[in-house]
């Protein structure tokens, strides 16, 4: 995931800073518990397309 474009993107849903999951291919939003796919190497930010994390993965 290019560095440049993790500075400049943000939650769909309340604008916050995303967190590139490079293992599941995911940016996480830690407020939200929602994360979205990335598929080829761009990040899917649409809220119907994201997943809802368990307390776990925020918090292992």
């Amino acid at each position: 995931m290019d560095h440049r474009l993790l500075e400049i993107v943000a939650c769909p849903v309340c604008n916050g800073k995303l967190y590139y999951n490079n293992v599941h291919q995911e940016m996480i939003c830690k407020p939200d518990r929602l994360a979205f796919p990335v598929r080829e190497g761009i990040p899917v930010l649409l809220e119907t397309e994201a997943r809802m994390l368990s307390i776990e993965e925020i918090h292992p």
